[in-house]
């Protein structure tokens, strides 16, 4: 005798815990940034705690995350300048002779299509705290060839927040040659920017990792991931809705490398355990 056969169980599409809170109130001007903790998955499958902020008088979005050795990495979207900032700040390892950390940004162009708003991201709720959120799309890395040096004390003329974001980077600030020029044709000053060696620029330096003596300048290279941003705004339809609305978000990863120059060996110490 054959056994009965079991109805098909329907696949159950779950819902994005984080949901867009469209009909709250406007935030008024002069509130605070909105905070969201979010637990995600780094693409070494270890654990770490994420912090987001969206400041939507300020237009801006900032993302925090402590890797599991210890470096804070940190991003900061500017939608009004057109910049993007990320900032690493690695701990030093004490018995090599290493300084307690060092701090490096980097600066690029910020395109309207790479994250949501920040209004979209100042809405942005969560139903369960203690999920651990993994991207849904991860998107191609990029390779960023760093070749001009921004000026510190004019930093706040590219973005106001350089100054809060780099402050333990005064000396180790980077952006390219091209993003240097739209910001230019967009009214930037050139005092923010200056230009490193043409050694660099020409690929006569040897990579940091190839240099033995610590005082020679040479190519340093650091690679960062944001493993979970909200990179788009999901929409829905309905019946009820002849247009559609906002109904969620879509997340995603990307990785960047960064190639710059160091005056000194000693100052990309990390590249010997690459």
């Amino acid at each position: 005798m054959r056994p009965p056969c079991r109805p098909a169980v329907p696949t159950v599409r779950l819902l994005l815990p984080l949901l867009l809170s469209l009909l709250g109130a406007p935030r008024g001007v002069g509130a605070g940034p909105a905070e969201l903790r979010v637990r995600v998955r780094l693409p070494d499958g270890q654990v770490t705690e994420e912090t987001l902020q969206a400041d939507s008088d300020a237009d801006s979005i900032s993302l925090e995350l402590r890797k599991p050795d210890g470096t804070l990495v940190s991003f900061t979207a500017d939608f009004k300048k057109d910049v993007k900032i990320f900032r690493a700040l690695i701990l030093g390892e004490l018995e090599k002779g290493q300084s307690q950390f060092q701090a490096l940004c980097f600066v690029t162009r910020l395109h309207r299509n790479e994250i949501i708003p920040s209004e979209a991201m100042a809405k942005l709720r969560q139903k369960n705290p203690r999920a651990v959120r993994q991207a849904e799309e991860v998107r191609a890395p990029e390779q960023l060839h760093m070749d001009i040096a921004v000026n510190f004390s004019q930093g706040g003329l590219l973005s106001p927040h350089l100054h809060n974001v780099c402050t333990e980077a005064t000396d180790a600030i980077y952006t390219r040659q091209e993003d240097v020029r739209f910001w230019l044709e967009q009214g930037v000053d050139s005092s923010v920017f200056e230009a490193l060696p043409e050694a660099m620029e020409q690929a006569e330096l040897s990579h940091c990792r190839q240099v033995g003596d610590r005082g020679k300048p040479c190519a340093c290279h650091y690679s960062l991931s944001l493993a979970w941003y909200p990179c788009m705004l999901k929409y829905c339809h309905s019946r009820e809705r002849p247009a559609p609305y906002k109904c969620g978000i879509r997340s995603c990863q990307k990785s960047y490398s960064f190639d710059f120059y160091v005056p000194q060996r000693q100052l990309c110490l990390w590249d010997e355990d690459l």
